[in-house]
């Protein structure tokens, strides 16, 4: 389900984005990152996935199913959404495809919303050397909701 890499200029950058962690409502970073540039927020999952427990924040990782992540599925304003791929990119520590500095990888996914459309996403996973050490000895969260693990707000 992962496409080819496109860039924040080019095909596939209007696209909108799949959150799980912080970002997502009532999140510790949704309001300065995303609330003033929402045009629409709705319920989403991500198939294929599992959630693994971060210093302070989640990380997505592939994975067979039927693990998925939930999460929401985030439409932005186009007048907004190329500024804020790039302060997500510096948020996520993504600083390009396959660069050995990520964190995350921004890759495009298909997310699932509750009438069982399957949409193309902006994802943030965790970058592959960090998604294999989840893989080998990280324990992945029960039912895939950050929210319902997270401490306190986010």
């Amino acid at each position: 389900m992962t496409s080819a890499h496109p860039t924040a200029t080019g095909e596939g950058s209007a696209l909108p984005f799949f959150v799980y962690g912080t970002l997502r409502p009532g999140g510790t970073h949704h309001d300065s990152h995303l609330r003033d540039a929402l045009a629409t927020v709705v319920p989403a999952r991500l198939p294929d996935a599992a959630l693994h427990d971060g210093p302070g924040y989640p990380y997505a990782v592939a994975a067979p199913p039927p693990a998925e992540v939930l999460g929401d599925l985030v439409t932005v304003r186009p007048a907004d959404h190329d500024a804020l791929l790039a302060s997500l990119d510096a948020l996520e520590e993504y600083a390009g495809p396959g660069d050995a500095r990520n964190e995350y990888e921004r890759v495009v996914r298909e997310v699932l919303t509750p009438d069982g459309a399957a949409v193309p996403a902006w994802v943030y996973l965790a970058a592959p050397r960090l998604a294999d050490r989840l893989r080998r000895s990280g324990t992945p969260m029960a039912g895939g909701d950050w929210l319902a693990h997270a401490p306190g707000p986010g």
